[in-house]
């Protein structure tokens, strides 16, 4: 079973008053649109899921977190863990989500200023999640909306390095495509930070799970696929 060996961590990423699915994380293409967000975080934690990923696209693109709606999924979700993403750039942000109800933040752009990784491991633990998203082979920030001159395995050493506890490393051209994962990414991602990794992009079959699951990664965080229905929800509570 895929689930013995993978988490696998549905999406509800949430953009305006909409669940939907961006393609390559451009907010002009919407690749799949899920209607209401809580409807949905209630319908996927009904599948048991070992944690829920949340995604606040405008806050992302905005730099500025939105603690009442994890506030509102927390509760939808009704015990299953949320882990939230999305604006965030400074402790107090982060705090601001924990304090909301969030088991775990994702700090993607914020992380990588200097010395912040080191300040966020050290006050969150292992409740920090830090967003190694990958475009072009480079770190990509800001919602995705600007790259960076820093590699995949440069980001990977620097978490590391600073203590970091998890990553969750986006094939960014790959999400919301259906295409596969990024299998070597992710591979160099995990041999080079030693830390648990969580895959997200291109997930599209329970054959890209299997795959998944082979290269070692912790988890994968699925979107799209569970839209559709080429991922049945079983493969939820199977992790």
């Amino acid at each position: 079973m895929v689930g013995e060996r993978l988490l696998v961590i549905p999406a509800v990423d949430v953009l305006g008053e909409e669940a939907v699915r961006l393609q390559q994380g451009d907010f002009e293409r919407v690749a799949e649109r899920a209607g209401e967000p809580l409807e949905l975080v209630r319908r996927l934690a009904a599948a048991r899921p070992p944690l829920l990923h949340l995604v606040d696209l405008d806050g992302a693109r905005a730099g500025r977190v939105r603690p009442a709606l994890v506030a509102r999924a927390v509760a939808a979700a009704a015990g299953v863990p949320v882990q939230a993403s999305g604006g965030i750039r400074s402790l107090a942000d982060a705090e601001a989500l924990l304090e909301a109800g969030a088991a775990r933040v994702v700090i993607g752009t914020a992380a990588f200023a200097d010395g912040a990784l080191e300040a966020y491991a050290a006050a969150l633990g292992d409740r920090l999640v830090v967003a190694v998203d990958v475009r072009g082979g480079q770190v990509a920030t800001a919602g995705w909306t600007q790259s960076t001159d820093l590699t995949a395995e440069e980001a990977a050493a620097r978490c590391a390095d600073a203590g970091v506890a998890r990553i969750l490393c986006t094939a960014v051209e790959r999400d919301g495509t259906l295409g596969g994962p990024d299998l070597e990414l992710y591979a160099r991602v995990r041999d080079r930070s030693g830390v648990p990794v969580l895959a997200a992009g291109g997930v599209g079959s329970e054959r890209d799970l299997e795959a998944l699951a082979e290269v070692g990664v912790e988890g994968a965080v699925v979107g799209r696929a569970l839209l559709d229905g080429r991922l049945p929800l079983s493969v939820l509570s199977a992790s």
